[in-house]
C-alpha cells in the first residue's frame, strides 16, 4: 500500500478491540501509528503486542491535555496525515424517563474528544497531500430510539462536526477528507473497520469527503 507509506496516522482510543485491529492493518500498510489512549498500562501492552507502534497517553477530553499531546506526537513523528477516532461507548434503556444525565455525561466524552482531537490536529491534516479523519458513528442515528436516545444524540452531534470539517477541507482547498462509518454494532466488525480505513487513500479527496459509509459484515 504505497499510498501510505510514512503516512502518520494517530488513533484516539486505540486500546479497544477496534483500534487494536486498525492499528495492526495501518502498521501492515506501511503507516506510522500512534496510539493513543487514557490507560498507561493498557498503551504499553499495546505497544508490545503491535511492535512498531507509537504509545501516548492522554486525557482526550482535556483540551489543554491535549495539546499537549500534539505537542510531543509532533516532537516525536512530525504531522499528522490522519485521525481515527474510536472514542465511544454505549449506555441506554429505560426509555425517555430513563435517559439520565450521568448516562449522557459519559457518553457526551467520546464527542468532546472529537471535537479537541480535530482542532490540535486541523492544521496537520490541511497541509497534508492525503489528510483523513473518520470516526464510528451508529445506524441509530438514521432510526433512533427511546432507550438510545442520549446515545444517538451525542452520535448525531459528532456526525455533524464530521459535516463541519468536511465543509472546512473543501473551503480551504485541501487535499482531505472527513469520513463517517456507521455501524449497527461494532462488535464483530473490527477487521471490517481496519480494512475500510486502510482504503481511505484509495478515493481521492474530493469524492470521500463528507461521505457516511455503513459497514456490515
Amino acid at each position: 500500500m504505497s499510498e501510505l507509506s510514512d503516512k502518520v496516522v494517530l488513533i484516539a482510543g486505540a486500546t479497544s478491540a477496534s483500534g487494536r485491529a486498525v492499528a495492526r492493518a495501518l502498521l501492515d500498510a506501511g503507516a506510522r501509528v500512534v496510539v493513543v489512549g487514557s490507560d498507561q498500562g493498557r498503551i504499553e501492552e499495546l505497544e508490545a503486542e503491535l511492535p512498531g507502534v507509537i504509545g501516548e497517553r492522554a486525557d482526550l477530553t482535556d483540551g489543554d491535555d491535549v495539546l499537549e499531546l500534539a505537542m510531543r506526537v509532533h516532537a516525536r513523528v512530525g504531522d499528522v496525515d490522519c485521525v481515527v477516532h474510536l472514542v465511544g461507548g454505549w449506555r441506554g434503556g429505560g426509555g425517555i424517563p430513563g435517559q439520565t444525565e450521568e448516562d449522557y455525561r459519559v457518553l457526551e466524552r467520546s464527542f468532546t474528544a472529537l471535537r479537541h482531537v480535530s482542532r490540535a490536529f486541523w492544521d496537520d491534516l490541511v497541509a497534508s497531500t492525503a489528510g483523513r479523519i473518520a470516526i464510528v458513528s451508529s445506524t441509530t442515528v438514521e432510526h433512533p430510539t427511546a432507550g438510545g436516545a442520549n446515545y444517538t444524540a451525542v452520535k448525531a452531534a459528532s456526525e455533524s462536526w464530521m459535516r463541519s470539517l468536511a465543509q472546512g477541507f473543501s473551503k480551504s482547498g485541501a487535499t482531505a477528507a472527513a469520513v463517517t462509518f456507521r455501524v449497527q454494532a461494532l462488535a464483530g466488525l473490527e477487521e471490517r473497520l481496519a480494512a475500510s480505513v486502510v482504503e481511505l487513500w484509495q478515493t481521492d479527496a474530493p469524492a470521500l469527503n463528507d461521505t457516511v459509509t455503513t459497514l456490515t459484515a
